[in-house]
């Protein structure tokens, strides 16, 4: 009777064994998703979010930085988020057209980036800074991203923050969730493209913060970094647009990011920069001179020695 019962269990056993041993050796594969800005699927286990570093010290941190003209500014290692040097990094202050960043990554963040676009009357009514799109046009979000970034145009941030949202209301409230969903809390975007609105305002720490998670986007770092873009509209016309970013030719070693200018945020300018194994990422806002750009090559020669 023993033998009987125990044939049975062993086989049991023997069984469950052997299924685990299955198990390890052919894992099943993981489930799909889309990857942000992608139109194709990555592994699930993919991050799906750059998270916002920490980027944690003091509002002044007192280096042998070269002095220069913006107000505020931080200068950090986007590898280890590491600040290297700074000044009133926690200013309340307007961040004019840079903040475009943050659009652009919370229209990445939805992928689908071939989707097409019919441009609306209420997108063309912004002023200046007009890429010249007309009601009733169709792009893809690829084409317009590209073109937004590259040139700065304002009527085209309204397309995409309408394509996106239904209304310019209810993008500003994505972006003011993807900021905090990045650490920068002292922020408040009121529009996509960075004219002047009551309330709106954001920090050197905080901008550094969203131009990080930027960085690690790989569609947006590919379009900032590029001199020149030749966008065709939808007449068959194309125009050479060229960069905003001035020390895309004048430093070779700035890899992008965004300028900015109103009247009441002064010139300001998110830039990249590497050499060797080293990398550099400069926030510079306020600046009232045109020496922004000797300045932005000055600062961040100087980050990539140390």
């Amino acid at each position: 009777m023993r033998a009987m019962i125990r044939k049975p269990f062993i086989l049991f056993v023997a069984a469950i064994l052997s299924l685990s041993s299955c198990a390890i050796e052919h894992p099943a594969a993981p489930p799909t998703q889309f990857y942000p800005g992608y139109d194709s699927p990555y592994p699930a286990m993919v991050s799906q979010f750059h998270q916002g570093p920490a980027l944690t010290g003091p509002s002044n941190l007192r280096t042998s930085a070269p002095l220069i003209h913006a107000e505020s500014y931080i200068l950090i290692d986007p590898r280890n988020d590491s600040v290297l040097a700074a000044r009133n990094a926690d200013t309340l202050r307007s961040v004019a057209s840079t903040q475009k960043i943050l659009t652009a990554l919370v229209v990445v963040d939805d992928g689908y980036l071939d989707k097409p676009v019919r441009i609306a009357a209420s997108d063309i009514a912004v002023e200046p800074s007009k890429l010249g799109v007309r009601p009733g046009e169709v792009y893809t979000r690829r084409a317009l991203l590209t073109a937004f970034l590259v040139k700065s145009s304002n009527d085209v941030a309204n397309a995409l923050a309408r394509d996106n949202a239904g209304s310019v209301t209810a993008f500003a409230s994505k972006m003011n969730a993807r900021a905090r969903s990045l650490g920068a809390n002292d922020s408040y975007f009121a529009n996509p493209h960075g004219l002047s609105s009551s309330g709106q305002r954001s920090t050197a720490r905080d901008m550094a913060r969203i131009a990080t998670a930027v960085y690690h986007n790989n569609f947006i770092r590919d379009v900032v970094r590029r001199k020149y873009y030749t966008f065709r509209y939808a007449s068959g016309r194309t125009v050479t647009l060229k960069n905003t970013n001035e020390l895309l030719g004048k430093m070779p070693e700035c890899d992008g990011m965004k300028t900015g200018y109103t009247g009441s945020a002064g010139r300001c300018l998110i830039s990249t920069a590497h050499r060797d194994n080293r990398e550099v990422l400069l926030v510079q806002l306020g600046t009232k001179t045109k020496y922004i750009w000797n300045d932005g090559a000055t600062m961040m020669k100087w980050g990539l020695r140390r």
